[in-house]
């Protein structure tokens, strides 16, 4: 897999801190940025869990070389604006598929998987030169490997962080989200500082479910 950060609001930081005060200011955002200083007030403010004021930010990933699987999960976060490879209009004929750690690992079963996918893909080619692509795409797996952009604002964001980087969420989605969180932490250290599964932040709201572990990210 592969995650680029493609675009993001310069100084979110700063623009959403002079969002946030002037909530409680007579002057507008526009002269309240001017101060140069926004960890304080932003820090403070995400922590009381006012977090509309980081709407104002948003971040663009390009996201390649994931399965099909990995986004069925990731478009159930509503909130956000994805573009995704068509299965319809870009040649699937090549094998390109995810193979699992639990799989990989043991040659017999990663024999079996592979036999598998050699035998979907023969068929795929089969059917695709009888029928529209539209319908041979039916047979193509989860494991389908896809590439897809994904925007989101920073409110949305921490909510992804806190379901996705939790060692409880499935692998791939986790691997993801943690490398979209180490993306943004550089360019928006304030906002994201805590970001993260809750553990990061105390306690866990798993219960009887919990891994366990605290997460260091």
């Amino acid at each position: 897999m592969k995650v680029e950060l493609l675009a993001y609001t310069q100084n979110a930081d700063l623009i959403c801190a002079s969002a946030a005060e002037s909530c409680y200011s007579r002057l507008p955002s526009a002269e309240l940025i001017q101060k140069k200083d926004s960890s304080d007030i932003l820090s403070k403010i995400i922590d009381m869990g006012h977090h509309s004021v980081i709407e104002h930010a948003s971040f663009t990933f390009s996201i390649c070389n994931v399965s099909r699987s990995f986004t069925h999960q990731l478009v159930r976060h509503r909130i956000a604006s994805f573009s995704q490879q068509s299965q319809r209009y870009v040649s699937m004929s090549t094998p390109s598929y995810v193979i699992p750690k639990t799989i990989s690992a043991n040659l017999k079963l990663k024999k079996l998987y592979e036999d598998t996918m050699t035998k979907i893909w023969q068929s795929y080619n089969a059917l695709k030169d009888e029928i529209p692509v539209e319908d041979a795409r039916y047979l193509l797996p989860n494991g389908c490997t896809t590439n897809i952009t994904v925007t989101m604002n920073a409110r949305e964001l921490l909510h992804f962080f806190s379901l996705r980087c939790c060692n409880r969420a499935q692998w791939e989605i986790r691997d993801v989200a943690d490398q979209m969180l180490a993306l943004c932490k550089k360019v928006s250290p304030v906002i994201f500082q805590n970001a993260g599964p809750p553990c990061v932040r105390g306690i866990c709201p798993e219960g009887k479910f919990s891994c366990g572990h605290s997460r260091k990210l």
